[in-house]
């Protein structure tokens, strides 16, 4: 069984003949139950806008605060590159290493070469480097946890609320916007590219 046209479930390996979806519907492994495709896949247009979002949001997340701090009338706040900053004061630099690469490296490296091969096949052509840029997306996709960091900086919010006055900054609004483009974005909907640029990889 051999061809550009087999799906092959990421869970159970089963392969499958593609069905033609609408919006709304999802394909589902008859073995393991997992979503093998959505109906209503996004236009390289509007991927590339999605991708140019999540940069501006990039932006905004590392350069405002994520959290604010109030007590007796004094106010502290941090950025996430401040926050790595700060674990590498201590004895867990390698924490630092891994959470700099998890919420600021690996995702600025995804929406970098997201908007390089979209901006390319806009004009309906393979980027130069395209493999290498393809599989570094899919080698960067475990690495980019800013969900988790999210999460993370949410649990410290309510935790810190009982002692401390805490705000939430405009960086941690725009990291959960962040959040919702990188997953919609950097997944399934980027692997199709294979498919509508397979005549046109050099």
């Amino acid at each position: 069984m051999s061809g550009p046209d087999w799906i092959i479930c990421e869970h159970c390996d089963s392969v499958y003949a593609p069905v033609p979806l609408v919006r709304g519907e999802a394909s589902r492994c008859a073995r393991c139950g997992a979503i093998l495709e959505h109906g209503g896949r996004l236009s390289i247009q509007q991927q590339l806008a999605l991708a140019i979002s999540a940069a501006i949001l990039f932006v905004f997340a590392n350069v405002f605060p994520v959290i604010t701090i109030s007590l007796q009338g004094m106010s502290n706040g941090a950025t996430l590159w401040e926050s790595v900053e700060a674990l590498a004061q201590g004895r867990i630099t390698l924490i630092a290493a891994v959470a700099g690469l998890a919420i600021i490296l690996a995702p600025m490296l995804q929406i970098i070469l997201l908007c390089w091969v979209l901006s390319f096949a806009l004009g309906g052509h393979a980027a130069p480097g395209f493999r290498r840029c393809m599989r570094a997306l899919e080698h960067l996709r475990p690495w980019s946890m800013l969900e988790v960091c999210l999460l993370g900086i949410l649990v410290a919010i309510v935790k810190l609320s009982g002692m401390l006055d805490v705000h939430p900054g405009v960086g941690l609004w725009a990291l959960a916007m962040l959040t919702v483009l990188i997953l919609l974005i950097s997944g399934k909907q980027v692997r199709r590219l294979w498919d509508d640029l397979e005549d046109r990889i050099p």
